[in-house]
C-alpha cells in the first residue's frame, strides 16, 4: 500500500499530549512520631526505610516534604491513604492521621 503524500500546502501539527502532574506533600504537626511517619510511607508508598526517614527529617525540618509526583488520580488516591492512616498509637495526643495536599507540579 502506498504511504500518503502531504502536500505543500498542507500543515502537519503534531502535539505531544502532556499530562500535568501533581505532587502530594505530606505536612508536618507536633502529634506524630517519627516513628509513625516512617512506618506510614513504607506501607503506604512502599519506601525503604531510608527513604522515609529521609522524608521524616524533611517534613519535620521544613514543615513539609514532597513524596510523589504523580497523575491527578494517582495523587488524589495517595493523599487519601495518609488522611485515612488513623492515628498515632505512641502519642496520647494524636487524634488522627497526618496532613497531606495535592499541589500542581508546574
Amino acid at each position: 500500500m502506498p504511504r500518503p503524500v502531504v502536500s505543500p500546502e498542507t500543515e502537519v501539527l503534531e502535539r505531544d499530549q502532556l499530562v500535568p502532574l501533581y505532587r502530594v506533600v505530606l505536612l508536618d504537626d507536633n502529634d506524630h512520631t517519627y516513628d509513625y511517619v516512617i512506618e506510614m510511607l513504607q506501607k503506604i508508598f512502599i519506601f525503604s526505610l531510608d527513604q522515609a526517614y529521609r522524608h521524616a527529617e524533611e517534613v519535620d525540618r521544613c514543615g513539609r516534604t514532597t513524596l510523589i509526583t504523580c497523575e491527578l488520580p494517582e495523587a488524589e488516591f495517595a493523599r487519601d491513604q495518609i488522611h485515612s492512616y488513623g492515628a498515632d498509637w505512641r502519642l496520647p495526643r494524636s487524634k488522627g492521621s497526618m496532613s497531606a495536599v495535592v499541589e500542581p507540579a508546574a
